[in-house]
């Protein structure tokens, strides 16, 4: 994988966009950053699966979509919660298991759920979330709704069977999704270039005869302008498309990897490309954000965090007497 060009502004770029962009990406990397360290104090248990350094691709592409659309995510799906519009509260106290949390504490780090937001997980099996966006789109295309369905996956699902079964009747029935592939480089602890012949994952999508690209994942404004493209694509009738997102996780693939995988000098060369702070250069050089302007988001962030902490301390747990509920659907006497 090559080195990703540095940002570079588009026309339409003003203050308020660029501030609302590094705001959300700040939100991000703090409640992953606040996360990590509730993990460490066995306040958050189970898998933990930390977004930090994709931050730009959530941000870009979620910032392109409508309050109808649908967003379907992966199981590091944290920064996609939080950027579809899930309050930091609600995500924080599903982590800490209680009925609070935005799903009532039963789904935990990976299963993240809010049908207000049309946020359909958080799934926990690799590619889970692929043929249920394309079954999403498939109901809004058969009911005539002008709705996109943006799909989060990380290279790793490109292996499963599910991927390529969905791509092939996306692109057949022509549905409204927007695939979005977050390619970090390692699913899990292999490398891409040794389990892939092509690892340039667009390649393999565009055999499926849909629009492709390959983005900079660490840009956060390359990867709006490649969603604005497709979606605008999508609700103009063109079916599918397909955008691989070049990234990279700043953190273990989990809090129990050891990272055996990969030499220290390439997380820190990464590091160096940090999607928040190349955008918040690129502000200050289009004098779009200065000292004060900066401080004050990172309070804001700040005080955000602190208040959704501070509402899952205080959650509770669900009532005994509740576990059976939502298990299994019960239909009305006479139905």
């Amino acid at each position: 994988m090559t080195a990703p060009p540095p940002p570079s502004p588009p026309a339409s770029l003003d203050r308020e966009r660029g501030h609302r962009l590094l705001w959300q990406m700040l939100r991000i990397r703090r409640l992953e950053e606040r996360s990590a360290e509730l993990y460490t104090r066995e306040k958050i248990r189970g898998f933990l699966h930390l977004y930090i350094g994709q931050e730009a691709v959530a941000t870009g592409v979620i910032d392109e979509l409508g309050p109808e659309d649908a967003v379907v995510g992966t199981y590091r799906e944290h920064g996609h919660a939080l950027a579809r519009g899930i309050p930091a509260g609600a995500i924080m106290a599903e982590m800490y298991g209680r009925q609070e949390g935005c799903s009532r504490g039963r789904g935990g780090s990976m299963h993240l759920f809010s049908r207000e937001h049309r946020f359909y997980g958080g799934h926990g099996i690799v590619g889970a979330g692929i043929p249920m966006a394309v079954g999403l789109a498939l109901a809004d295309k058969l009911q005539g709704r002008p709705r996109v369905t943006a799909c989060f996956f990380g290279e790793g699902a490109v292996a499963e069977g599910e991927f390529h079964e969905s791509l092939n009747l996306a692109a057949l029935w022509k549905v409204p999704v927007l695939f979005v592939c977050e390619n970090n480089r390692y699913a899990m602890g292999t490398a891409l270039d040794r389990c892939a012949a092509q690892p340039d994952v667009h390649l393999r999508a565009a055999s499926y005869n849909l629009p492709s690209v390959q983005v900079n994942g660490m840009d956060v404004l390359a990867v709006a302008r490649a969603a604005r493209k497709a979606v605008d694509g999508i609700r103009a009738g063109e079916g599918p498309h397909f955008i691989e997102a070049l990234t990279y996780r700043f953190r273990a693939h989990s809090m129990f990897d050891p990272e055996l995988y990969r030499e220290r000098q390439e997380v820190e060369i990464w590091k160096d490309r940090c999607p928040i702070d190349h955008f918040d250069a690129l502000l200050r050089r289009e004098g779009l954000l200065d000292d004060d302007e900066r401080a004050a988001l990172d309070a804001e962030v700040e005080r955000e965090l602190e208040a959704a902490v501070a509402l899952a301390e205080a959650g509770t747990l669900e009532p005994v007497e509740d576990l059976h509920r939502f298990v299994h659907s019960e239909r009305e006497a006479g139905a």
